[in-house]
């Protein structure tokens, strides 16, 4: 695991929050919770500062997002956004001025924050309910344990709304031709696909990965060839939304965001979905929707009818099947696994990926 500088992150954060409160007096971080470093992924740090502004105490609520040092778990979508909390702090304003779906207020974003050099913003903190991975929402958690079949619906509907409102958002009208990988103005499925290629080879070092493999040749042959793009989330899921009273009140984590025929999100939500119920061999709760169910929620909000669900679900699979390989080093890196195991591609994700493509998958699942 990575070394905590305690004092290192609250000189930091209270240099960086100097900085936001022009007017603020007496500044103190009064509470600093800091997860255990693993460098999986951004590291998320919640703060609360006190101050002086104007004979007044404020006292206030914060999340911050840190960069890990080994770097984001995502591909880089086109130079210039290889730094995943500038990427998260630039999607997220961009969507924050559309105001189509919740998402916290956001500071400035910071590129080498001292003394700890690593990009950081910081957002306000949002009460409410976070469906939890581990262990999975489907076993346990407010949605097993308390909530009415009425409230599972209402959940389902809102994260499916949210997701609506987000491609709603027209790329080109918002100003995010920075987010488009072609270059040219063309943003294909295609380039996709190249980009989780050129990923996935980079992070194999060298192994040999069948099942991804194939999912990447199936996806060349079967790419609907779409052209009707938008803004994909990336990480579409209700684990990435905080709930309040089974409503979205705010969308997180935008570091796996890219310009893709929208039906792309409706994949990996309905992949998390078969991967938390049909995978784990979990009986699905009463009232929580069926996959059939959510898509027909998600036609009611667009308005359109979607179109190759079965190819987007598998993209996204393929999708997470390569982070796995990241991930999976990373585990070993940290100390988590053994060295010997390589849990970078026998794993539940590849086990799946095989599954919904119908083919044998060589590597048996470890992790």
């Amino acid at each position: 695991m990575l070394p905590i500088d305690q004092k290192g992150y609250e000189v930091a954060i209270k240099n960086y929050l100097s900085k936001e409160k022009h007017g603020a007096e007496n500044l103190e971080i009064v509470q600093l919770d800091i997860p255990v470093a693993t460098g999986f992924s951004n590291e998320t740090i919640i703060f609360t500062a006190a101050w002086e502004e104007e004979g007044k105490k404020i006292t206030e609520k914060f999340v911050g997002r840190m960069e890990p040092k080994d770097g984001g778990m995502f591909p880089v979508q086109r130079p210039g956004l290889e730094k995943s909390c500038y990427l998260q702090h630039r999607i997220m304003k961009t969507v924050a001025e559309q105001n189509v779906v919740p998402v916290p207020a956001i500071l400035s974003y910071e590129e080498n924050l001292e003394p700890l050099n690593r990009s950081f913003f910081a957002m306000s903190f949002i009460e409410g309910e976070v469906p939890s991975d581990n262990p999975r929402y489907t076993v346990e958690g407010f949605l097993v344990d308390s909530s009415t079949p009425e409230e599972r619906r209402r959940l389902i509907e809102s994260g499916l709304k949210a997701m609506a409102g987000i491609h709603s958002i027209d790329w080109q009208e918002s100003g995010l031709e920075w987010l488009d990988s072609s270059g040219s103005g063309n943003p294909t499925t295609q380039s996709q696909i190249n980009i989780w290629r050129e990923y996935s080879l980079l992070e194999l070092k060298g192994r040999e990965h069948p099942v991804l493999e194939e999912a990447f040749n199936w996806l060349e042959v079967n790419d609907p060839q779409d052209s009707r793009v938008g803004l994909s989330w990336g990480d579409s899921r209700i684990g990435n939304i905080i709930w309040k009273n089974y409503e979205a009140a705010a969308i997180l984590d935008w570091e796996a965001c890219s310009l893709l025929p929208t039906e792309a999100d409706l994949g990996w939500w309905l992949m998390f979905d078969r991967m938390s119920f049909d995978d784990m061999g979990v009986k699905r709760m009463n009232g929580y929707p069926t996959r059939e169910e959510m898509v027909e929620i998600y036609e009611n909000f667009t308005g359109k009818e979607t179109r190759d669900t079965h190819y987007w679900e598998v993209f996204a699979t393929m999708r997470f099947c390569s982070i796995f390989i990241r991930l999976g080093d990373r585990l070993v890196d940290a100390g988590f696994m053994e060295e010997n195991s390589n849990p970078a591609i026998p794993n539940m994700v590849t086990a799946s990926l095989a599954n919904y493509l119908g083919i044998d998958n060589p590597t048996p699942s470890i992790l």
